[in-house]
């Protein structure tokens, strides 16, 4: 018999989390024979915490994670997992934007033995400019970083404890748990879905947060920016020498004029810019380097709840 272990990240979800538990309790733990439900509260600031409590004491098999502060759903995923005891384990939103069935279908495809099952979104509910971030973002992946990204994309998945213990290995900061499964390279399995629009509460999924994702899944996985910034580089001294070569011909010839601020000026612009932009891609590498040397944990827990304290909870 197979145990499943279900994280859920909690990040200001006081208006969902109660209708996320109720409607995974009755479409998925019902049908189960053994699992665990780990919530990991990721420094929410509402009473998603009191909730969990009160989720936690009417069934003794939810585990409780409250991380010291907000480290990101990358950080809260990896502490669940990090007390996970299943053969498998899968992620889901407590937006309920996904169907709680889906872990069903994503449990029966690791049954058949693949240790890495994704689902992924035929289609999304939601607005244009959500559907074209996502739509770039995944492009980006699959076109510099893991050609194996699929073209939708993905966020809820379903890993085997195999999985579970490379990514515990990897120990990376400022990167992105879906690629690191994707980098793994197990024997994977595709779930269609269609991701729901949001209808209840707003998403904290800001477009800052949104772009830090672009920046640490192509610098984490893709030598694509120090490529480009190789190739922009040479391409401008190529240029430069070759400039340089029709201003020596001109001089020689006599045609250069006495005034050249402008394209003195526009040359030094130009330069400027150029060294900055290459020297803050460079940084970006550097500050990630400089990040990892200080060996600081990817999240901290400031407090867990087993299913022994539940049950002595209960007896009280």
């Amino acid at each position: 018999m197979s145990k499943l272990s279900i994280i859920i990240p909690v990040y200001y979800n006081e208006d969902t989390l109660l209708l996320c538990y109720q409607d995974v309790k009755e479409k998925v733990l019902s049908k189960l024979e053994d699992y665990e439900l780990i919530l990991v509260d990721d420094g929410s600031g509402d009473h998603s915490w009191e909730i969990m409590n009160k989720i936690a004491l009417e069934d003794n098999r939810v585990k409780l994670i409250k991380l010291s502060r907000n480290f990101g759903s990358h950080a809260a995923c990896l502490a669940g997992l990090s007390i996970s005891t299943g053969d498998c384990a899968t992620i889901k939103a407590a937006d309920l934007q996904e169907e709680s069935e889906l872990i069903l279908k994503l449990y029966d495809s690791w049954k058949k033995g693949n240790k890495v099952v994704l689902a992924v979104r035929s289609d999304r509910e939601e607005g244009l400019f959500q559907k074209l971030f996502a739509n770039i973002y995944y492009w980006l992946v699959q076109k510099f970083a893991l050609k194996n990204m699929p073209k939708n994309g993905f966020d809820c998945y379903l890993i085997d404890k195999k999985v579970i213990e490379v990514l515990k290995l990897l120990d990376e900061r400022n990167s992105a748990i879906t690629l690191q499964i994707l980098w793994s390279g197990f024997q994977t399995e595709l779930v269609y879905y269609v991701r729901k629009a949001r209808k209840i509460g707003t998403s904290k999924w800001t477009l800052a947060k949104k772009i830090k994702l672009v920046v640490d899944s192509l610098v984490s996985f893709s030598f694509a920016p120090i490529r480009f910034m190789t190739v922009v580089g040479g391409g401008s001294f190529i240029i430069s020498i070759l400039w340089a070569i029709l201003l020596i011909i001109e001089k020689l010839l006599g045609s250069i004029p006495v005034t050249g601020w402008t394209t003195l000026m526009v040359m030094q612009l130009f330069s400027s810019g150029l060294i900055m932009f290459t020297l803050g891609i460079l940084g970006e590498y550097i500050w990630r380097s400089m990040d990892a040397a200080r060996n600081r944990p990817v999240y901290i827990i400031d407090e867990v709840v087993t299913e022994e304290e539940q049950i002595e909870k209960n007896k009280e």
